[in-house]
């Protein structure tokens, strides 16, 4: 179906340019392909390089963990201990990892992307919400076993689009690179993650200033889980004393991400179309296939 959504910014019109924007919600609590938009993420665990110590070649240490990666399509991947992001729109969805097994590579199960996560999405496995069950949970304890675990693996996932500036950025061999500055999506899918960048929209929402108008700057913060790990999550600031002026390029790059999110969401719908059947019997779920995201899988 024909996308209707008008894609002209209106300073002037703050609930149609929030609800465009994604953030319609956020105070009451032809076009571009999926390759042409690098990908922003926290990078947890340190990448390792060799140097020379009073004339001898060891390990060290040369990008940090903790830092923000941008992964460019087909191209380098870049590193900064902050950023400074100019967010366009954003949106949410769900999504869950499967381990593969055997011959079966690993794989996420994602939904369309919505303004908000109170209706059901469809997914990319031919179910709704990752298979999240519909409705409000009055009891969670009293669910089966087998219910709790496919829940506890499902991450609601904020997605910003925007552009990102790496504050002092770094190559893999932690060589100082210029970077410009860059169109982005970031999926935060992490608990804390999400409760600190969401932080910025509800601002936003709340003082009706629209995103693509001002820059946060997000470094990092340490976590640990039990096991002993550690992960960081974005800690966040934002500037609403600088507000910026609107381009015919800003025009341009709304329309693109509005693009981005169309093509997405309809590739997902054909997935679903495709899969629909095979949730006709489901199978049992697996609590093998839980991985912990936070760290493994670097999702932020």
């Amino acid at each position: 179906m024909e996308s209707t959504e008008v894609t002209t910014i209106d300073t002037n019109n703050y609930a149609a340019m929030a609800k465009m924007s994604g953030i319609a919600n956020e105070a009451r609590g032809e076009k571009k392909s999926s390759s042409t938009l690098a990908r922003l993420r926290v990078s947890h665990t340190p990448i390792m390089g060799e140097t020379e110590i009073n004339g001898k070649t060891v390990k060290a240490e040369v990008v940090s963990g903790g830092t923000y990666k941008l992964e460019i399509p087909n191209g380098a991947t870049y590193y900064g201990a902050s950023i400074e992001v100019r967010p366009y729109l954003t949106r949410f969805m769900y999504k869950r990892f499967v381990r593969g097994t055997g011959d079966t590579s690993n794989r996420f199960i994602k939904t369309v992307m919505a303004d908000d996560l109170n209706i059901d999405l469809k997914d990319n496995d031919g179910g709704f919400n990752c298979g999240k069950p519909a409705g409000w949970i009055e009891d969670f304890n009293n669910l089966p076993d087998s219910t709790k675990d496919l829940i506890k693996s499902i991450r609601r996932t904020r997605v910003v689009f925007g552009t990102v500036k790496l504050v002092n950025a770094v190559d893999e061999s932690g060589e100082s690179v210029d970077v410009d500055e860059t169109p982005f999506i970031w999926e935060i899918d992490n608990r804390d993650a999400f409760k600190n960048v969401s932080s910025v929209f509800n601002k936003l929402a709340k003082m009706q200033l629209m995103p693509l108008q001002h820059v946060f700057t997000s470094t990092t913060e340490s976590r640990t889980i039990p096991s002993g790990q550690v992960f960081y999550v974005p800690i966040t600031n934002l500037n609403i004393t600088n507000k910026l002026e609107i381009t015919k390029n800003d025009h341009d790059m709304f329309a693109d991400f509005l693009a981005w999110v169309e093509n997405y969401n309809k590739y997902i719908l054909g997935e679903w179309d495709g899969r629909q059947h095979l949730h006709k019997e489901e199978a049992p779920f697996d609590a093998s296939e839980i991985v912990d995201i936070e760290v493994d899988l670097e999702t932020a």
